[in-house]
């Protein structure tokens, strides 16, 4: 029996092959999506020395799809770097009401990462201190902070990642800008006041919409923050719809007030500790005497 003339695609449904269109579309944007993401991570590796050879680097994650889109590329970087350098997972339970202790646990034994889970009861801490209605991020920040640097210190871990991302850092800076009268923001990287860890912030030169949608389509099992995720009265909310309204009106602000941050003129601010005001002289050749211009008096 002769075959037809007609080609197997004629014979496939049109909703089939718009899928398999659309699948391949989106296989594409994700995978150059992660490209984008790991090369931006590498970079600001390496642009502020975050790794070195041998570290012990503490990633911590909270649940968010920072933290894990965190983990997910600094796991592929140490497969692929010229160095070699360990990851050790830490989550911190803050003993919130309806926390899925069950999550992370599970989710790092399918990655096969080493990991620990911090139990500190600084839910009822933050509660006990700060009035209803009221910002609990400031108290909330300084206890985790403290109880993961102390336990940095306990497993000789020489670096701590945290997830913050290129829109943390900008809105940091209007933060500090607007309502705590200093011109700081995030650093890339960072000494500890007392000097004993050194804190590594990879996604800098990430995007928090690349973020999100990365962590979208790998379907990260995201924990929500029960206790200061839901204040819809936060400064930092106010900060991020007025760039994200920036954004909008004039996309690619966000990034030169990134950038900014690196060029910084010391010299066209005010700040007198940074920068010898006081100091400031004309440098003239006085060897010889300048000639007094002719000015000549007009009447009109």
């Amino acid at each position: 029996m002769s075959q037809s003339s007609d080609t197997v695609e004629e014979f496939v449904p049109e909703a089939s092959r718009q899928t398999a269109v659309d699948n391949r579309k989106s296989s594409y944007n994700h995978n150059k999506l992660r490209k984008r993401l790991r090369r931006l991570t590498g970079q600001a590796i390496a642009d502020y020395n975050m790794i070195e050879d041998g570290d012990r680097v503490m990633v911590c994650l909270s649940g968010g799809k920072d933290s894990y889109t965190m983990l997910d590329i600094l796991l592929h970087l140490q497969r692929s770097a010229p160095i070699q350098f360990e990851i050790i997972a830490v989550n911190l339970d803050q003993k919130q009401p309806g926390f899925p202790e069950h999550v992370l646990p599970e989710y790092l034994e399918s990655l096969g990462v080493a990991y620990y889970v911090l139990e500190r009861d600084t839910y009822s801490v933050v509660r006990s201190v700060i009035p209803e209605g009221k910002t609990t991020c400031g108290l909330c920040s300084r206890l985790r902070r403290g109880t993961l640097y102390g336990f940095a210190e306990e497993i000789g871990a020489q670096k701590i990642a945290l997830g913050h991302h290129r829109d943390d850092i900008v809105e940091t800076l209007f933060l500090n800008l607007f309502f705590g009268g200093k011109l700081k923001a995030m650093p890339p990287k960072l000494l500890s006041d007392d000097k004993k860890n050194v804190v590594i912030r990879p996604l800098a030169y990430c995007k928090e919409s690349d973020i999100e949608a990365y962590a979208n389509q790998e379907a990260y099992p995201i924990i929500p923050c029960n206790l200061c995720g839901s204040q819809e009265n936060l400064q930092r909310v106010e900060v991020k719809r007025m760039l994200r309204d920036w954004e909008k009106q004039y996309p690619g602000r966000t990034e030169t007030i990134f950038k900014s941050l690196a060029n910084v003129s010391p010299s066209q601010l005010a700040d007198r500790e940074l920068f010898d005001f006081e100091s400031l002289v004309v440098q003239r050749d006085d060897s010889q005497e300048p000639e007094l211009p002719l000015i000549k008096t007009v009447s009109l």
